[in-house]
Formats: C-alpha cells, structure tokens, sequence
C-alpha cells in the first residue's frame, strides 16, 4: 500500500487533523511543526490525494478533456491550446479519446465526474439529447469545443463553418465550370451539415453545377482522400477543384490525382480544411481554411475558468475568426 496521511502523522508524532492543515495551506500551524510535518512528508516520498482533497474543499483543480481521436493533428492541436491555459491557472487536465462512439462518451464523462473533476471540455462528433441530459447531470461547467450544439444550451467555442466553405469556394478560380468536388467528414455531422450548405449555396450562386456525384462521403483519413480523386476523376466531366473538410483528406486527393497523372493546380485546384501543419508537408503545398485550433482549444479553457472561478462572462457563444490560407494547390 502507498504511504497515506497516517503514516506521516505518526512519523511527524501530529495528529492527522495538522498534516491536513499543513498540506492545504492553512497558517494556523506553528512553524516548528510544520517543518516537522514536511519532513516527514519528503522522507516518506507522501503524494496528497487530490480526489481526497478535492471532497473536502469541493476542488479538485483538474479538468475532464473527452476528444474524438488523440492522433488527429486537428485535436493535438486543441489539446495543446487547452493544456497551456490550463497550467497558466493551475489546473491539470485529463484526456481521453472517445473514438467518435456516443456511449464512449457518456461513459467518459461518467468516469471523469467520478474522479471529481471540475469541469469538461467536450468534443464529439455530435450533441444529442443524451448528451444534453448527462451534460445537466454533471453538476460542473461544460464546454463545447470544435462541436456544435443547435440548441446553444452550452458555452461552445467553434468559427463559421458556413462561411469559411462558402469562402472556399468562392476562392477558386472563375474556370471551374464543370464544377467542384466535395469531400466531406464525419467528424461533426452538424458541422459537416454547415460546411455543406455553405458549399452547396456558394455553387447556386456562381451558377456551378451541383448534383449528388459532387459530394464523396469521406472519413477524415489520407486514404479516403485517395479514394475520392479516384471517384472524381473517373465522371464523364471531372470536376476541376476539390475541397476537402480535412487536410488529411486533401492531402490523399493531391495524391491520388498525381497517381493519375493530373497536374496540381494546373488540372485541379486542391483545398483542405483546418490549415494543419501537414498543408505544408506535401508537394504542391496545400492551400487550407484556417481553422485557429489552438486557439480554440485556449479559448474554451480560458472560457470554463471563468465560470469555476465566478468571473463576468460576455458571451457564451464564441466565434472565431478564420481566413484562407493560398498555397500552391490553387491557382
């Protein structure tokens, strides 16, 4: 068994009540005992149990991170954003990835409010209604990262999604008349919804063609990038530009065109979502919707600190800015 607060009081010869006093700060303790105290602690290698601390002050400092998929450069990246700003305010954060499962996800949260966490940072492919519920359930301030809430019933931190794809296609050059190629993602069904619609309006309103053949149902990997230029390419009119919801994905269309001996960007315009670091690693360099996931991540931390520690919020809703990112993939 590990050393526990017993064991320190006994070699300390205190009562437990002073170790306790002296691990969580309190100055009534004579400073005699308190080194008493503290050595005993450092000779006995003593950790305090934060769970044990956190049920008797009500805090634990520690916050629940539920992310669809650790390996996604789109998620490490918000992780990171999260992480920093959570070591700024003295919080420790707990990850986990859900694997993009609805009972994942619940279950995690179950998990984390066991460990008494202060509050989750969430982030999933959709919010359901059980979602919803176990969100009201919690008792701890939850935010939405990257994830899209219709009914806006929690803090969320996200950009334009419509408006960065209406954006995107509207980036493309005016000689794409046979039309543009979408690669969609199931990462967020509502946001992969947004990002469609803002495809499909920014098409009517360049007088493009749009049919069912325009959309591949992608899922967010390199190969089903590959997969979709194949399908592209083999219609009676290929389409001359793609625009992918992730970089991974574009990164495999520039790649299969290549393997079909299609010039980028001279025979397709390329974009990818996200703007990651990957737009930079292949050749032709990608151009990207820059999608600030850091920033997102930062954002949503700095947001669930303000609610624990009873600071003035403006808004719950956040939006922020994103911008395109021209590389070599367009012309």
């Amino acid at each position: 068994m590990g050393v526990t607060i017993y064991d320190v009081a006994k070699k300390a010869n205190v009562s437990m009540a002073t170790v306790s006093r002296v691990i969580n700060g309190n100055t009534n303790v004579k400073p005699t005992t308190r080194q008493k105290v503290i050595d005993a602690i450092n000779e006995l290698g003593f950790r305090p149990n934060a769970v044990a601390r956190g049920l008797a002050s009500r805090k634990t400092t520690s916050v629940g991170v539920i992310i669809p998929d650790i390996s996604n450069l789109f998620f490490a990246e918000l992780a990171r954003g999260i992480e920093d700003i959570a070591s700024m305010y003295k919080y420790h954060i707990i990850l986990s990835s859900s694997d993009q499962q609805k009972t994942k996800e619940l279950d995690l949260l179950d998990n984390m409010l066991e460990k008494q966490v202060d509050g989750v940072i969430f982030m999933g492919s959709s919010v359901t209604d059980e979602h919803i519920e176990a969100f009201d359930r919690a008792n701890v301030p939850v935010i939405l990262a990257a994830t899209v809430d219709e009914s806006q019933s929690l803090p969320s931190v996200n950009i334009d999604y419509y408006q960065a794809m209406k954006e995107a296609v509207e980036s493309i050059s005016d000689d794409t008349t046979s039309g543009i190629g979408f690669v969609t993602s199931p990462l967020n069904a509502k946001i992969n919804d947004m990002k469609k619609q803002g495809y499909i309006d920014a098409l009517k309103e360049r007088s493009l063609p749009f049919n069912e053949e325009s959309i591949f149902d992608g899922d967010d990997s390199y190969n089903s990038g590959i997969e979709a230029a194949n399908q592209f390419l083999s219609l009676s009119q290929p389409p001359k530009a793609i625009i992918a919801s992730s970089d991974e994905m574009a990164l495999g269309v520039i790649h299969g065109a290549q393997d079909n001996g299609v010039k980028i960007p001279e025979e397709l315009n390329v974009i990818g979502f996200d703007n990651t670091r990957l737009a930079n690693m292949v050749r032709p360099t990608l151009t990207s919707v820059l999608q600030p996931m850091y920033d997102i991540g930062a954002v949503s931390m700095r947001l669930l600190t303000k609610l624990l520690q009873g600071e003035d919020i403006e808004q719950e809703q956040i939006t922020l800015p994103h911008r395109i990112v021209e590389r070599d993939s367009t012309k």
